[in-house]
């Protein structure tokens, strides 16, 4: 089964979207929404999760970028959490695909370590691998309670997410398994300055995964603009989507500007 790509709105400013561990491309619906008047959204489901369920392609950035370079025009790639570090990825090593990158809640490095101060707790991250040989429903549901920390209506949004993680189907345990190790592993802080196009770093104020020290941090290193939103937690796309699409606006607008 090949990648499942949705193909959302006509507006002039070509935008990928990718959503984050465990979730699919529907969880993004209220930004693609918002957007899509001013852009063709190619919502992607990655692979193992959604619709791409079936899909045998490696979760691995490289390997997700490229798949989603070859099924995409250029274009602005936007990523969420797990789904940023596919959109970095893409960035550094098929930039002629990426015109502009946006960060959402999102880091060139998840874990804490001697190194690096602004990552999520390592022993975390080891828990949630061990806990999916397990109970794979419960570690789901433990993921859901830690992204809706710090949002303002933490019940409301694990209830939302709850609902909508399970949508399209349930997400494969080898690619959450193969997820959790890229949360561990992944590092591109050295390639930061090797960003050739715009880019936005945009962290929710409130968010307990991601602390917004990070993405200032990776706006800084490669010349990006940082940009927080005061009172959402990790998924500022559920009650801030307003805010959110003012902090995508200046890169909105440069790349129209560039775009026959």
């Amino acid at each position: 089964m090949t990648l499942h790509i949705e193909t959302v709105g006509s507006g002039p400013i070509p935008l990928v979207v990718l959503h984050g561990w465990a979730m699919h491309g529907g969880v993004m619906s209220p930004l693609v929404e918002a957007l899509k008047d001013r852009c063709t959204i190619y919502v992607v489901d990655l692979p193992g999760h959604g619709y791409s369920r079936d899909c045998t392609a490696a979760l691995e950035p490289g390997a997700s970028a490229a798949a989603i370079a070859a099924a995409t025009p250029p274009a602005i790639w936007l990523g969420w959490s797990m789904g940023g570090l596919i959109a970095l990825t893409a960035a550094l090593d098929v930039p002629q695909q990426v015109l502009g990158l946006a960060m959402l809640c999102a880091t060139p490095k998840f874990v804490r370590d001697d190194t690096w101060p602004y990552g999520g707790d390592a022993a975390l991250v080891h828990q949630l691998a061990t806990d999916l040989e397990t109970d794979y429903h419960a570690t789901l549901e433990r993921f859901i309670a830690l992204e809706a920390m710090g949002s303002p209506d933490p019940r409301a949004e694990v209830r939302h997410l709850r609902t909508l993680v399970y949508d399209r189907g349930e997400p494969d345990v080898r690619v959450l398994q193969e997820g959790i190790r890229i949360l561990e592993d992944g590092d591109r802080r050295a390639n930061l300055p090797q960003l050739g196009m715009p880019s936005v770093w945009i962290a929710g104020r409130r968010d307990r995964l991601v602390p917004p020290k990070a993405m200032q941090w990776s706006a800084e290193q490669c010349g990006g603009t940082f940009a927080e939103i005061e009172h959402a937690g990790h998924a500022p796309f559920f009650g801030h989507v307003d805010a959110l699409v003012q902090a995508l606006q200046p890169l909105l607008d440069q790349i129209q500007e560039r775009t026959p």
